[in-house]
């Protein structure tokens, strides 16, 4: 597939001119062909504005139509894999069985979402019928439930040029409920987002469904990016990335006449508490599955562990030293961006300057703008609640290792935390029996609890929550992952003594659609 270097503006390509760019082969450290232009605020504007007219049509499809979107758009990237995974590994230096990976991630997301899609379970349909006989007053006849909101728009990430990117979870969770979406790509990633967008374009095209569907915007996040989440036909934002970034984003969204809610995933550090009881039966045990977890992918990934609770004594220094061996033998990696690089080392020194942190392993890493090794940092709990800032995120292959001086300073610590996406408990079977306070308190601060495990890997499911409170998202109400992610570009709607005629299908009494519904307070298929 030949690159053109050009946004998609729904069937079209844009003409650009605002500045140009190329990716970056981080492996190599050299410029990519081709260059990739900018896209004109009238671009933007134009893919707004097809967006919103191609709603008109998208929303009002049966969930069986948009279900037969996704599986298209899932075959198109099948068809084009060997395309797709070359540029991806040339423009983020992840090796091909990991992209070969995502992308089969990616197209099982995709119809799993459309499945949603057909039963229509996300729409969370209730009726409660009316009664005109009830004293004192009449029972009005009640039915609502959820309906898509208007065009999305979608930021891709840069650890997962497919799976939370052009064609990721947040662009087929908005197809899904009827949302056309707009994705602004991400600048590390031009290339394999412009193949995977052709792909996506190409499905609409044999869908015969509106060429607002979709668009690919190129251009700096905050320009173009910004002139997206404020546009007044823009009604929701999904964005995974930084606090500084996912907080710009927000306060755009909010500060418009008509603010739209921003579904925005900023990081995490994602603690990992070990009681004494695991640590005594199995310390090196713990120490090979934390270390394989926290240098994972260079340890880019939202759920890498990057800081470990733990208390003193001899099982806590059994850990240490099988895991500050591991980590001096850790080899280097090639980062995905020289911005993620410089950060990670920037992170890693701020740490190891701070009165009272100390580096037990560190591999050495190379004059290069993009390779980094593993660093392994501890300190006690009375630095570590002294020192807020050991609380940030570290984005790559760092832990920081807590040495509590009890369970109860362990729990203070656990209190004083920001909000996460994951919390992991590793613990022995009396432990966790008597842990009712202790996971209650890691409940309250992550959307996902692990036992005995590693948060690394975030399983595509009906049950999953990848999301948590704030700052690791900006609502910890919703998921970004799993069929419950579909509940973000929607909104509620209520018909109240509406006829038969009147109603949508997924409100009628013959149910037309043949969904799961709440009738009269009563769950199922009528």
């Amino acid at each position: 597939m030949q690159l053109t270097g050009k946004s998609l503006i729904g069937f079209g390509l844009g003409a650009g001119g605002a500045g140009s760019f190329r990716a970056f082969n981080p492996t190599t450290s050299t410029d990519l062909d081709p260059p990739f232009v900018s896209a004109w605020a009238a671009e933007v504007d134009r893919a707004a504005k097809l967006a919103h007219a191609a709603f008109a049509t998208l929303s009002r499809l049966p969930g069986n139509r948009r279900a037969s979107l996704l599986r298209r758009i899932a075959a198109q990237l099948e068809a084009n894999a060997t395309a797709i995974v070359e540029r991806a590994a040339a423009e983020t230096a992840l090796p091909l069985p990991r992209l070969q990976g995502e992308l089969a991630r990616t197209c099982f997301q995709l119809r799993l979402y459309g499945e949603a899609a057909e039963t229509g379970l996300w729409l969370d349909a209730r009726i409660d019928h009316g009664d005109p006989q009830r004293q004192p007053q009449p029972k009005p006849d009640v039915r609502s439930c959820f309906q898509p909101a208007g065009p999305v728009v979608v930021f891709g990430a840069s650890n997962f040029p497919l799976a939370y990117s052009v064609a990721g979870g947040d662009t087929a969770s908005a197809l899904a409920t009827g949302c056309p979406v707009i994705v602004k790509a991400h600048q590390a990633h031009p290339g394999t987002s412009e193949v995977v967008g052709r792909c996506i374009q190409q499905a609409v095209r044999e869908e015969g469904l509106p060429e607002g569907t979709f668009s690919l915007i190129f251009g700096p996040g905050n320009e173009v990016g910004t002139q997206l989440v404020r546009h007044p036909l823009i009604k929701g934002v999904g964005f995974t990335g930084s606090r500084k970034g996912g907080r710009a984003l927000m306060d755009a969204a909010a500060a418009r006449p008509e603010p739209i809610p921003v579904y925005a995933e900023m990081g995490s550090v994602n603690p990992v508490v070990l009681l004494p009881g695991a640590l005594a039966s199995r310390a090196e045990e713990i120490a090979a599955g934390l270390h394989a977890s926290f240098t994972l992918g260079v340890g880019q990934f939202c759920t890498n562990p990057g800081l470990v609770l733990t208390v003193a004594g001899a099982s806590t220094d059994r850990f240490l030293a099988k895991l500050t061996e591991l980590t001096a033998a850790t080899p280097v990696g090639t980062m995905l961006t020289r911005g993620i690089c410089k950060a990670y080392r920037h992170g890693v020194n701020k740490f190891t300057t701070t009165a009272g942190v100390k580096e037990l392993a560190a591999t050495p890493s190379p004059a290069s703008q993009t390779q980094v090794g593993a660093t392994l940092l501890a300190c006690s709990g009375d630095t570590f609640l002294a020192r807020r800032e050991l609380m940030e995120e570290i984005f790559g292959p760092a832990t920081l290792v807590v040495r509590c001086a009890d369970v109860a300073q362990l729990q203070t610590i656990v209190a004083a935390l920001e909000g996460q996406l994951t919390a992991t408990l590793h613990g022995s079977e009396a432990e966790l029996a008597a842990a009712s306070d202790l996971i209650a308190a890691l409940a309250a601060k992550a959307g996902r609890l692990v036992c005995n495990g590693f948060p690394t890997g975030v399983e595509v499911c009906h049950a999953m929550v990848h999301g948590g409170p704030y700052p690791a998202t900006s609502n910890g109400a919703y998921t970004s992952v799993g069929t419950r992610a579909l509940a973000r570009w929607g909104r509620l709607a209520c018909y109240q003594n509406f006829s038969e005629a009147g109603l949508p299908a997924e409100l009628k009494d013959a149910n037309p659609l043949g969904l799961w519904r709440l009738v009269d307070g009563k769950l199922g298929l009528h």
